[in-house]
């Protein structure tokens, strides 16, 4: 059974048809990659997978559960994480803090520290600015605590949203590595990337969307291979 299923599903803002009808599955311990221009619907559809906005028509369902209806919180609660574009830390609660605020639900303050120190781990940096305000983290800082901050639920499947956005390369390298990590660990990787090239290194799968619908799937080396990927996604003339 996959672990996150799409079938048929269509989301609007208002009157404009974001989604026109998306159907697509991410199977357990997959990295896969959604790519596509600016506008092509990658996180208008991992905002209607999170419950930040739900689909008019269609279905989706994670670990054979039906959640197109449930509210975000309740989403996260089933395991599955979302990082956004842009980061959405808290600025001006401390990376401390921020840490603690993923893991809202969680009872047993042994399990949280535990889980607070794995994101250190992972992120050595955060633990240096565990006092620090968030809004005042780099860029590259502030993925990281995004990227841990969500770590704080033990998420099953993580989004991530452009990562890489407005971050220098040697950093772009480093939350490659880590995505790359996390899934060897056993978290399954939904991934939205401008990076094309970079996203295809690492997934098994991937998915083009255009104008709200996919065009095209494959595993992520037979899309490095397609000569119209090439052209209109990793700069190969």
């Amino acid at each position: 059974m996959s672990l996150l299923t799409l079938t048929d599903v269509h989301s609007y803002y208002g009157h404009i048809h974001a989604l026109k009808g998306i159907s697509m599955t991410v199977e357990p311990g997959e990295i896969v990659s959604l790519i596509g221009s600016n506008g092509a619907g990658k996180s208008t559809t991992l905002r209607t997978i999170s419950g930040m906005m739900h689909p008019s028509r269609g279905q989706i369902s994670f670990d054979g559960r039906e959640i197109s209806r449930m509210e975000p919180h309740t989403i996260v609660l089933a395991g599955l994480g979302h990082v956004p574009e842009g980061r959405g830390i808290f600025p001006k609660l401390t990376v401390r803090e921020n840490l603690e605020m993923g893991a809202f639900t969680v009872k047993d303050p042994t399990l949280v520290r535990e889980r607070m120190d794995y994101g250190c781990e992972l992120f050595p940096r955060l633990r240096e600015r565990l006092g620090q305000h968030g809004g005042t983290l780099s860029g590259g800082e502030q993925q990281m605590l995004a990227i841990a901050r969500s770590l704080m639920m033990n998420p099953r499947l993580l989004m991530l949203d452009e990562p890489s956005m407005g971050l220098a390369p040697v950093l772009v390298e480093l939350i490659f590595d880590i995505v790359k990590l996390l899934n060897d660990k056993g978290v399954t990787i939904l991934l939205v990337e401008q990076n094309a090239l970079m996203a295809l290194s690492i997934a098994h799968r991937g998915y083009v969307l255009q104008n709200g619908e996919i065009v095209l799937s494959d595993t992520a080396a037979n899309l490095r291979r397609n000569e119209s990927v090439q052209k209109a996604y990793l700069g190969i003339n």
